[in-house]
């Protein structure tokens, strides 16, 4: 992910964040689901996916905490 998706990342509130993170979930779920029953065309997804999620879910917390000068935005 640049530089560039993360700022975007951070500018969204956190309710946004929260609807994205579930929608990522969702999909890793069902590509997990797909690769042990079939297999995938683009495995590399997977691994997107977690990463995707493991940065929202940093956001959060940072913002959560108050750290970096973030601030919790509803």
């Amino acid at each position: 992910m640049s530089d560039k998706a993360v700022k975007e990342l951070r500018e969204k509130l956190d309710s946004e964040l929260e609807f994205d993170c579930l929608e990522s979930q969702k999909e890793l779920f069902e590509l997990r689901f797909k690769s042990s029953s079939e297999g995938l065309s683009n495995p590399s997804r997977i691994r997107q996916l977690r990463r995707e999620i493991a940065r929202i879910k940093t956001l959060l917390h940072e913002r959560h905490l108050g750290v970096r000068g973030a601030q919790s935005r509803a």
